[in-house]
């Protein structure tokens, strides 16, 4: 995100460090000269706007991609995306990836042994609505290992990636799941210094969209500015 050096500016400790030490990756991700803002020019904000006439029936479900069933514990994950204001913000591209249930990729660079399930590819968008929600069905993912440090297993988490009215508006975060307990232990998570701004990428367990006998719920509500936002993710590929 180019807005994210200064948002840390106005609100320290709510976003990731860019250098921290337990995540090994950040040693050689993480900028070595101060950001350059890119500025938003009237061309950028009245352009195209990417990927909102390529959504399919089935893109924001990620049981129904494929001929058979995935395997794994159904879910449905919603939420709203809104401002700092609280005022929901429509009409925005939401995607998702994850790993399957088994805690597995579908690329080539997935190491884990775990095994690969043929009907469940991992990808998913939808647009919010006017009121700024959005919803999911998919597959509750699994942990697996990431080689980062001894005995290093990544908590379950789904990817989220937001485009806004250009490309410079994008944010992505992670969104996990309550009561984990290797949340305590994951660098990428634990990398953001204010716990108030780590539960922010905590779900709720969502009693009122939970489907009876199909599916548990989970709520996911994404600020994306101001002193609450959602912390952001600069190394969204684990």
């Amino acid at each position: 995100m180019s807005k994210l050096h200064a948002y840390r500016r106005f609100h320290p400790g709510t976003q990731p460090e860019y250098d921290f030490p337990p995540y090994a990756s950040t040693a050689k991700r993480h900028p070595t000269q101060p950001l350059v803002l890119a500025p938003q020019t009237l061309s950028e904000i009245t352009g195209p706007v990417f990927g909102h006439d390529d959504l399919k029936s089935t893109d924001n479900d990620l049981t129904r991609q494929h001929k058979g069933e995935p395997i794994g514990e159904r879910i449905i994950v919603s939420g709203r995306v809104l401002d700092e204001n609280g005022k929901p913000v429509p009409h925005t591209l939401v995607e998702v990836w994850q790993a399957n249930a088994a805690g597995r990729y579908p690329h080539k660079a997935d190491r884990h042994d775990a095994p690969i399930d043929p009907n469940f590819s991992g990808a998913g968008r939808t647009l919010s609505d006017a009121d700024g929600r959005y919803r999911f069905i998919t597959i509750r993912p699994g942990e697996y290992p990431w080689r980062n440090h001894y005995n290093a297993w990544r908590p379950a988490h789904i990817h989220f990636s937001l485009f806004g009215q250009a490309f410079l508006t994008r944010l992505v975060t992670q969104m996990y799941f309550p009561g984990d307990p290797l949340l305590d232990y994951d660098p990428m998570y634990m990398s953001i210094p204010d716990a108030k701004a780590r539960l922010r990428l905590v779900s709720q367990f969502d009693w009122e969209h939970t489907v009876p006998e199909h599916a548990l719920a989970y709520r996911f509500d994404i600020v994306l500015r101001g002193r609450e936002a959602t912390p952001m993710d600069d190394s969204p590929g684990e």
